[in-house]
């Protein structure tokens, strides 16, 4: 299975009396595979996974696996390792193509639980494995040591590294280059250099937004047409910076809303935009030309 390119992290869209919204699921889905992304991911933590009961995360994934005519990546990740095995089971069942694991939070394992923690998902079920590095959320960075040895693990593919830490990037890259495990950029504004370390594509924000642009950045890259893929890096640096001006996924719903896409309110503890900064996500949607 091939996971290069742009992948967005998919938003969910809620009802107002806070169901999910399937209808318009479907439809961002269908968007942004007719604007090129080569990939999906929902139940992400931009799909606000945290606080989406385990027969919505399963619903999701259903609807996910029925709409899409590309690859799904679906978020089963858990600090609860026996919710993590029953959502990568289901997910396994439903037809996905990998999930997506992010590292234990707030537990904090020591280095032995992580092994163990992603040891028993993949004895557990037989399904491609990218894990998801973010030391942002979850206080526990995989170093590349680590990585590399959980790259041993034949069901664990790739990871999704959002550290922020290009030097570890580039030292994984170069632990693993030798096999089939592969990088894909967890941070938007970092596409670029990622992917040119050897990363091969990227799980977006902004993707939900402007999915073919970032799609084309991606294919740019790929084809090693970096004149074009600088231009776009900062074409889209403006729109990238206002979608984490607030906590992701704020303003990307506050964005989707403002441009007519499905994505209705935010799950708390999540809360609305402050004004200031809600402003100044409207200027740069509309110096994107998404909003007159």
């Amino acid at each position: 299975m091939d996971f290069r390119g742009a992948m967005p992290a998919l938003i969910t869209p809620f009802t107002p009396d806070n169901l999910i919204d399937e209808a318009g699921f479907r439809e961002n889905i269908g968007y942004v595979i007719e604007n090129g992304v080569s990939g999906l991911v929902p139940c992400g933590t931009t799909g606000e996974s945290a606080t989406m009961t385990i027969d919505e995360h399963k619903q999701l994934i259903n609807i996910a696996v029925d709409a899409s005519t590309v690859p799904v990546i679906s978020g089963t990740g858990s600090n609860n390792t026996e919710e993590a095995i029953e959502l990568t089971r289901h997910a396994a069942d439903a037809g996905v193509d990998a999930v997506l694991l992010i590292t234990p939070y707030y537990n904090k394992p020591n280095r032995n639980g992580i092994i163990a923690h992603f040891d028993a998902i993949t004895s557990a079920a037989d399904i491609p494995v990218i894990m998801y590095n973010i030391k942002s959320r979850t206080g526990i960075n995989l170093d590349y040591g680590l990585m590399a040895e959980l790259a041993e693990n034949p069901s664990i593919i790739g990871v999704k590294e959002a550290s922020g830490d290009l030097e570890q990037v580039s030292h994984i890259i170069e632990l693993t280059q030798d096999s089939e495990f592969i990088v894909i950029s967890g941070d938007d504004s970092l596409t670029l250099p990622i992917m040119s370390l050897g990363g091969v594509g990227v799980i977006s924000v902004i993707a939900n937004i402007v999915p073919e642009a970032t799609a084309h950045l991606a294919d740019a890259i790929l084809k090693k047409d970096y004149d074009n893929a600088r231009r776009l890096h900062y074409q889209l640096a403006p729109l990238v910076r206002a979608m984490f001006i607030e906590t992701n996924p704020i303003p990307v719903k506050t964005a989707a809303n403002m441009i007519g896409i499905a994505a209705g309110h935010l799950r708390l503890p999540l809360a609305p935009m402050g004004t200031q900064n809600e402003q100044k996500l409207k200027n740069a949607l509309i110096a994107a030309g998404l909003l007159s």
